[in-house]
């Protein structure tokens, strides 16, 4: 397949060719017929990506402040490395399309192979979507028409929240393709419309819908025209579709409003409001989220839940119905909104009229007829395959999400892998980060690169529920695995893991197992284990991690899908504690904050205090309620009468010990790059795994065991 990507890095616009994606549970598969590009939102998008660091830095002040705090805690380079990762990552564009359903997701029974329909899928000539981010066309409904459905929803919203009733008086402000699409959603709901813009064009054709007009640019004054339409009363409500950093229109609006007006915000402006404009008016002004109700929600967009109709009568599908219903009676006219064609091949061509043109309407892509094994096709070569020499690690990605692609993809690169098959569920990730990389291929088929006899090790870097699962794939097809943290997020998984394990070593397989503790491999904890060793007496640690604050329904604290974030990242510190003992674990105690109105029952406010078997015991104080600019870990021992204090990787010190008293680092280490080096090294070498396979068991459990007894309290 082919689809259209942002780098908002370099600024580059491109048409990438990638593995289709396939069909997963929830969603369709669909090949897409028409795409238009939304010249507010995609152009603002591009111009981001090709504006300098100190362009995009005025743009996000308030990133601006997240990174320079991040510059304090953890230092500079590390800062510019995770800053320039980030940008690097492809945005793909696009959010109107239509297409034919080629492939429909188990669980999906509202929609059948053949329907034509409109989805927020970007531009691509296959897309994956869920079920209820999409809807059916009507017969009477081209695709061109269609792709204005979603836009026509974003408007459709905003009208919602307004809630205009017969006979008011409204002002679009900003007549793009929403605010074009908005005058006539409003003036269909029986309202008088006064359109607001600086291009004549755009007036002209509100005008063609019924709309009066104001031109700003014209020497015309927006609330003279505002109050003047509304008979000197005031308008009943204000629509803001524009695109602008200036505060202007928010005032102007509060002044062309009567008493007790309502002003919807459904593009971006500046947001400096004067008190004094909305005070004596008791104006409403509410912001506009996109389609409307579901829109963010996991449960409604990503598992398929809907809302009951008769509580939640227009959510997102529900509007693009609406938007469809509107089209089908001829009550929207869009087809006078598309100023340019071009094929999908072309499709740079009309990203170069998007920002040269800013007159430019509705870009219509019209997509090929290709043929359906190209459309199809999950794997790609990127580069030609070597033969490997001996035991030389081979080694093929699930996954190349943030961490996968900044830190532990480049760690296997620099350690000497030769990597094979970079596989990921939606494709373009496994393209860009693969060529990126000199990865042999690209896929979307992990089932078929698991049972790959050219690859010999797997790196496992997917959301944590999916960890087992891969990772008993792996061991069963006798290939070493490294999995990033955890092994698994309940008993069930771990013992899956487990019975996979034991049944390659009796079938004779030496398969190798590891899991992504890194910080036991950075340098400065290698230091303290080396100083440790030295003195027999049981140690006592203090572990804090100032983990940062996440909402309560991010994917993380899912149970069923991150496990919690104490077994999906306190384990590291379960791991570390456990290294540094050099002992068994033998005693877990945790106990959590909670129970209040101002705390958030979450097992993310945790002390947990472990015993070892050695005498040794140490508390981890796992905490989302600390300040962003404190830095995020701090490691203390105390031992016959010596102190080690370790800040954030980047300090050491040592107190009473001989020899020793400080070890700084220019840059943060916590050990990615060893750990995947000792991972490769072994298998290349023929070693045992790193960190024995008792010992990775062990914590896991015991990670499960600390979130169990948080959950019950």
């Amino acid at each position: 397949m082919k689809q259209i990507l942002q780098n908002m890095g370099s600024g580059e616009t491109s048409l990438v060719t990638a593995p289709a994606p396939q069909a997963k549970s929830g969603s369709l598969l669909i090949h897409t017929t028409t795409s238009l590009i939304s010249a507010g939102t995609e152009r603002m998008l591009v111009e981001f990506g090709q504006a300098n660091f100190l362009q995009k830095a005025r743009k996000q002040p308030d990133k601006v402040k997240m990174v320079l705090n991040k510059v304090k805690t953890d230092g500079l380079m590390t800062t510019i490395d995770a800053v320039k990762s980030k940008l690097d990552q492809p945005l793909p564009l696009g959010y109107c399309n239509v297409g034919v359903v080629a492939e429909v997701g188990s669980g999906v029974a509202e929609f059948k192979l053949g329907d034509r329909v409109i989805s927020n899928g970007p531009h691509a000539d296959v897309v994956r979507v869920p079920k209820n981010l999409c809807a059916k066309i009507p017969d009477n409904v081209t695709d061109e028409e269609a792709a204005f459905v979603v836009l026509g929803a974003i408007g459709l919203q905003g009208i919602r929240l307004a809630n205009p009733t017969l006979g008011e008086c409204f002002v679009v402000t900003g007549v793009g393709l929403i605010g074009l699409m908005t005058v006539q959603l409003l003036i269909a709901n029986g309202c008088r419309v006064l359109a607001i813009d600086y291009d004549q064009r755009k007036l002209d054709i509100a005008k063609q819908f019924g709309a009066d007009t104001c031109n700003p640019g014209s020497g015309e004054d927006p609330v003279s025209a505002g109050l003047a339409f509304s008979r000197g009363k005031g308008v009943d409500g204000v629509i803001i579709t524009a695109s602008t950093a200036s505060n202007d229109l928010v005032s102007q609006a509060a002044k062309m409003s009567r008493k007790r007006g309502r002003i919807i915000l459904v593009g971006v402006v500046g947001l400096a409001l004067s008190r004094a404009d909305f005070y004596e008016k008791e104006l409403s002004f509410q912001v506009s989220c996109s389609y409307g109700p579901g829109r963010y929600e996991s449960d409604y967009e990503d598992k398929g839940n809907d809302y009951p109709i008769g509580f939640v009568r227009w959510s997102e599908q529900r509007n693009f119905e609406a938007i469809l219903d509107m089209l089908s009676s001829g009550k929207l006219d869009v087809k006078s909104l598309v100023s340019h064609r071009y094929s999908f091949n072309d499709a740079l061509e009309g990203y170069a009229t998007l920002t040269n043109d800013k007159s430019a309407l509705g870009i219509i892509l019209e997509y090929p007829v290709a043929v359906a094994e190209e459309l199809s096709n999950n794997e790609i070569e990127l580069n030609p395959y070597v033969s490997a020499a001996g035991n030389e690690p081979v080694v093929g990605f699930v996954g190349a999400g943030n961490y996968a692609s900044r830190v532990l993809i480049p760690a296997f690169k620099e350690a000497g892998a030769k990597l094979h098959t970079l596989s990921t569920s939606g494709g373009i990730n496994s393209v860009v980060h693969g060529e990126k990389n000199a990865f042999h291929k690209a896929s979307t088929d992990t089932d078929a690169m698991l049972k790959n006899s050219e690859i010999n090790t797997i790196a496992v870097v997917t959301q944590h529920n999916s960890h087992a699962r891969f990772v008993a794939q792996a061991l069963a097809e006798g290939k070493n695995v490294f999995v990033e943290k955890p092994l698994a997020i309940n008993v069930e998984q771990l013992e899956t893991v487990k019975k996979a394990y034991n049944a390659q070593l009796e079938a004779g397989k030496s398969a190798r197992l590891m899991v992504g503790f890194n910080r036991r491999f950075s340098p400065q904890i290698q230091k303290m284990q080396v100083l440790l060793s030295t003195v027999s007496e049981p140690k006592s640690f203090i572990m804090t991690m100032n983990a940062g604050d996440i909402p309560a329904d991010h994917w993380t604290q899912d149970i069923g899908v991150g496990g919690g974030r104490i077994i999906g990242e306190a384990c590291h510190f379960v791991d570390l504690m456990r290294f540094l003992a050099g002992s068994k674990i033998v005693s877990v105690q945790a106990r959590r904050m909670g129970d209040t109105d101002s705390v958030a029952i979450t097992e993310d406010k945790a002390a947990i205090i472990l015993g070892f078997a050695d005498g040794s015991f140490g508390t981890i104080h796992y905490y989302a309620n600390g300040a962003a600019s404190f830095p995020k870990e701090r490691i203390e021992v105390f031992v016959a009468g010596k102190t080690l204090q370790l800040d954030n990787f980047r300090k050491l010190k040592g107190f009473g010990w001989k020899g020793f008293s400080k070890m700084n680092l220019w840059q943060q280490d916590k050990g990615q790059k060893a750990c995947a080096k000792a991972f490769l090294d072994a298998v290349s070498e023929g070693k045992p795994s790193p960190i024995s396979a008792e010992e990775i068991f062990e914590v896991a459990q015991v990670s499960i065991d600390i979130a169990e007894q948080l959950r019950a309290q």
